[in-house]
C-alpha cells in the first residue's frame, strides 16, 4: 500500500501518469486513452465506483477504463490528487467538471468526511453562484458535460443566478466593468490615486451584460434567454441581446443594425474564448427566439437575418417564418434592406419572389403585433397608414428594380398588382416604375407596353406625371392618347369647379377674387390648384378680349352702313371724294406720274372709272375685318 501522505507529485510520461510515491501500482484506470498508474487504497477510501470495481475484480493487478468520464484526464488528474491527499484546487473553469466528475465515481460523505463532492458543491454555491463573471465560466466549461451537468442542476442554477444579476446594479456582484476602467476596486468603489473613496457607482447601462453572455454556446444561450424570459426581463432587452449575439457569429448582420455599433462593454479581468458555433443551427435557434414585436431596427435586423437565412440555405420553415415576420411590419422597412439579391441560379439581380411573398404576408396578417416601447432604440413609426406607406415603399421597390434586363414584364406587372388599387392615392410612383422599365428594356413591342400600362389609372396622375407621360416617346401612342384625354377631363373639371365658385360669389357680392384657400378646396389634387388659379386669370383676359371684339365689329357695321348709303344716292354723279368725305376719309392727291400719257387713249367710261374704286375700297374693308 502507498500511502498518501508520503505522495510527493505526479509526472507524466508520453501517455502515462505515474505516481511519485516510489511503490509500484496496483490498478491502471484509463481516462481518454491516458493511463494513470496509482494504488487502490487511495482510490478505494474515497471513490465509491473504484470501490466497487476492485470488490468485483479477483486479480491483484488489472486495468479498468473509465468511459465517458466527465472533464476528460485534467478533470481525473485533479480527482486522484485529493485522492492522494494532494491540494486539489478548484477554479470557476474547473468546478463543474470536478463537481460532475465526483458525482461520477461516488465521492459521497460514506467514503469519508468533507469528500469532494460536498467540497464542490459547496464551493460552486458560496462562490461561484455569487458572480457574474464566474457564473458565465462555469456555464461556459458544462458544455462538454450537459447532461450530467443538468442533471445535477448546475446549469439551472448558473442560469437563475445570471437572470438575477442583469436586473441588479452590477456593482454589487463580484468584479467591476470594464466601462470604468481602473477607476473602480474588486469592491466596487471608486478608486481615486489608488485609495478607495468608499463610493459606488452605479451602473445605468442596459447592455452591459450583452457581450459577456454572447462567449456561450447556442444551446446556452437559447436557455439563458428563456430563464430570463420567465424572470420578467424586458423583451426589449432580450431582442437586443440577441441581436449582439447574432451579429457577433453571422458575419453581414452588423451592417443592417444601424446605430447599435459602439463600445464592448464586458466584465474586467475576464478572458474567454468565443463559443464554436453551426452558423445555420445559430440563424434557427436565433429565429425562433426572437419576439411577436415589431419596431424600425427590428425590422432591419429581420430583413438582414433574412439575407444570411438565403445565403445558408436554412429550412424553409425558417424561411417563411422571417418573411411572415417582415411582412407584419412591413411599413416600417427601407428600401435598401429590401433589396436582396438572388442567391439561387435565377438570372435576375434582386429576389423578387420574396418580395412578393413578403407582401402576401402584409396582406393575410390578421392580427396586428404589438410594438417595442418608443422610448427605446426599437423606436415604433408613428404611421397611421400602413397600407399607402406600403405602396409607396412598393412603387420604389419596383423603380429600383425595373433596371434589371433580365427582368421579366409579367414580374413587374405582379409586383404592382399585389397591392390593391386603394393602396394608392397617386399613380406617379407607378408610372415612374415603368417608365424606368420601359428604358431598360427598348425592345419590348407596343402590346407588351400597353399590358404593363394597364395597371396605371391615368386619373390618379399628378399634373406635372400627365406632362411627362403627354410627351413620352417610350409609352405607346395609346397610353399618350389616353392621358391627354385624362388630362383634359381633369383641367375642365377643375376649371368648372373654380368658375362654379367664382360666379356664385360675383351674384351675391359683386366682382370678387376668389381667395386662395377656397381655390385649395375646390380641387384637392397634386397640381391642379396651380392650374384653377392660372384660369381664373386667363378667364379675366378673355372678359377683356371679348369686349374689344365687340367695340371693334359695332365700328365695322357703322362704316359699312355709311358706305351703302353713299351708294344708292350717288350711283353716277358723286366723285370719289364725295365718298371719302361722307365716311371720314382724306383722298391724297394724285401724282402727275399716275396720268395716263396720251389723252386720246381709249379708257373706260366715267361711270366704270368711279365704280372701279369704290368696290376697290369695299373689298379691301371686307378683307380687313374678316378677322372679326
Amino acid at each position: 500500500m502507498a500511502p498518501a501522505g508520503k505522495v510527493t507529485g505526479f509526472h507524466k510520461e508520453g501517455n502515462d501518469w505515474f505516481c511519485n510515491a516510489g511503490l509500484p501500482s496496483d490498478i491502471t484506470v484509463v481516462v481518454d486513452d491516458i493511463n494513470f498508474h496509482l494504488h487502490k487504497f487511495p482510490l478505494v477510501s474515497k471513490c465509491g465506483k473504484v470501490a466497487q470495481i476492485c470488490k468485483e475484480s479477483f486479480e491483484k493487478t488489472f486495468t479498468r477504463a473509465l468511459e465517458e468520464f466527465p472533464g476528460g484526464p485534467n478533470t481525473f488528474l485533479i480527482i486522484v490528487k485529493f485522492c492522494y491527499g494532494m491540494r486539489a484546487e478548484l477554479t470557476p473553469r474547473n468546478i463543474v467538471n470536478v463537481y460532475c466528475a465526483a458525482d461520477y465515481l461516488e465521492m459521497t460523505g460514506e467514503y469519508g468526511e468533507d469528500n469532494l463532492l460536498s467540497k464542490s458543491e459547496s464551493f460552486f454555491h458560496k462562490n461561484v453562484l455569487r458572480n457574474w463573471k464566474d457564473c458565465i465560466l462555469a456555464l461556459q466549461s458544462s458544455d462538454p458535460i450537459m447532461p450530467r451537468a443538468e442533471k445535477l442542476q448546475v446549469v439551472s442554477k448558473c442560469l437563475n443566478a445570471l437572470s438575477v444579476m442583469v436586473c441588479t446594479d452590477p456593482s454589487l456582484f463580484g468584479w467591476p466593468m470594464m466601462m470604468y476602467g481602473s477607476l473602480q476596486s474588486p469592491g466596487g468603489s471608486i478608486l481615486w490615486n489608488g485609495i478607495n473613496t468608499g463610493a459606488r457607482i452605479r451602473s445605468t447601462e442596459s447592455d452591459w451584460w450583452f457581450e459577456d453572455i454572447s462567449y456561450l454556446s447556442v444551446g446556452l444561450f437559447e436557455k439563458l434567454i428563456h430563464t430570463m424570459e420567465t424572470r420578467g426581463i424586458r423583451p426589449e432587452n432580450l431582442v437586443r441581446a440577441i441581436m449582439y449575439y447574432a451579429r457577433k457569429y453571422l458575419p453581414g448582420l452588423g451592417r443592417w443594425q444601424s446605430g447599435q455599433s459602439g463600445k464592448t462593454r464586458t466584465v474586467a479581468s475576464f478572458s474567454l474564448t468565443p463559443a464554436a458555433v453551426d452558423q445555420k443551427v445559430l440563424l434557427e435557434t436565433i429565429e425562433k427566439l426572437l419576439p411577436e414585436k415589431k419596431g424600425k431596427s427590428f425590422c432591419r435586423f429581420l430583413l438582414g437575418l433574412l439575407r444570411v437565412a438565403l445565403i445558408l440555405g436554412v429550412r424553409q420553415t425558417c424561411r417563411e417564418s422571417l418573411e411572415r415576420r417582415i411582412g407584419m411590419q412591413l411599413e416600417m422597412a427601407t428600401l435598401d434592406a429590401l433589396l436582396i439579391p438572388t442567391y439561387s441560379d435565377s438570372d435576375t439581380l434582386y429576389d423578387t419572389d420574396c418580395m412578393e411573398r413578403i407582401v402576401h404576408h402584409f396582406m393575410t396578417s390578421e392580427s396586428r403585433i404589438t410594438s417595442f416601447s418608443p422610448s427605446l432604440d426599437l423606436e415604433t413609426s408613428p404611421s397611421s397608414e400602413p397600407l399607402r406607406k406600403v405602396a409607396k415603399l412598393m412603387d420604389n421597390y419596383i423603380a429600383e428594380v425595373a433596371s434589371d434586363v433580365n427582368l421579366k414584364p409579367m414580374k413587374i406587372r405582379s409586383l404592382a398588382e399585389v397591392l390593391p388599387e386603394s393602396s394608392r392615392p397617386l399613380h406617379d410612383g407607378l408610372y415612374r416604375a415603368l417608365d424606368v422599365y420601359f428604358k431598360a428594356h427598348p425592345w419590348l413591342s407596343e402590346r407588351e407596353k400597353e399590358v404593363l400600362c394597364n395597371v396605371i389609372d391615368y386619373r390618379r396622375l399628378s399634373i406635372d406625371a400627365c406632362a411627362h407621360a403627354s410627351q413620352n416617346e417610350r409609352l405607346p401612342l395609346r397610353v399618350v392618347l389616353q392621358v391627354l384625354f385624362f388630362e383634359q377631363m381633369q383641367l375642365r373639371t377643375a376649371l368648372a369647379g373654380c368658375l362654379h365658385v367664382l360666379d356664385t360669389e360675383s351674384a351675391t357680392a359683386g366682382p370678387v377674387t376668389v381667395p386662395t384657400d377656397m381655390a385649395g378646396q375646390i380641387v384637392q389634387r397634386d397640381g391642379w390648384v396651380t392650374v384653377v388659379r392660372e384660369n381664373q386669370v386667363l378667364k379675366v383676359d378673355m372678359e377683356n378680349m371679348r369686349s374689344r371684339v365687340g367695340e371693334l365689329e359695332e365700328e365695322f357695321g357703322k362704316i359699312k352702313q355709311e358706305m351703302m348709303r353713299v351708294t344708292k344716292s350717288h350711283s353716277s354723279l358723286s366723285s370719289p371724294s364725295l365718298v371719302a368725305r361722307k365716311i371720314g376719309c382724306k383722298l391724297l392727291p394724285r401724282s402727275l406720274d399716275a396720268q395716263p400719257d396720251t389723252a386720246d387713249t381709249t379708257g373706260p367710261t366715267p361711270r366704270a372709272s368711279v365704280e372701279q374704286p369704290r368696290s376697290s375700297r369695299h373689298s379691301r374693308h371686307r378683307k380687313s375685318f374678316s378677322l372679326f
